[in-house]
């Protein structure tokens, strides 16, 4: 069986590692960046099954990111998400079930606004 890998973005080093612990123990192979650019890079340079993006990056806001990252594969799903806390282990659960069963949702956050 053919290990996910994932690009975690977060630009605070305690909680990047934290999400890395976690990624990794759920069977995840996990490649990380701090900023934008190096998420950028990191998602160009290998092959990558998935995204968490920290929004508030130091050098670009998480939605300016996520849209090169869909210019520039636009088939990898990118979850942005603002701060870390309790809905930590939520939100890698989400990701966890999402990435293994490759399903797309039948609605969007744009939904939600509409």
């Amino acid at each position: 069986m053919n290990t996910i890998k994932v690009l975690c973005v977060e630009n605070h080093e305690e909680y990047l590692d934290a999400m890395k612990y976690m990624l990794e123990t759920a069977g995840f192979e996990v490649v990380s960046a701090t900023t934008g650019r190096q998420a950028i890079s990191m998602l160009t340079k290998n092959s990558i099954q998935g995204v968490l993006l920290e929004y508030d990056l130091p050098d670009a806001t998480g939605t300016a990111v996520r849209a090169e990252m869909k210019r520039v594969k636009p088939d990898v799903p990118v979850l942005l998400f603002a701060g870390i806390g309790s809905q930590t282990p939520f939100l890698l659960r989400f990701f966890d079930s999402y990435l293994r069963n490759m399903e797309r949702p039948d609605w969007t956050f744009q939904d939600l606004d509409a």
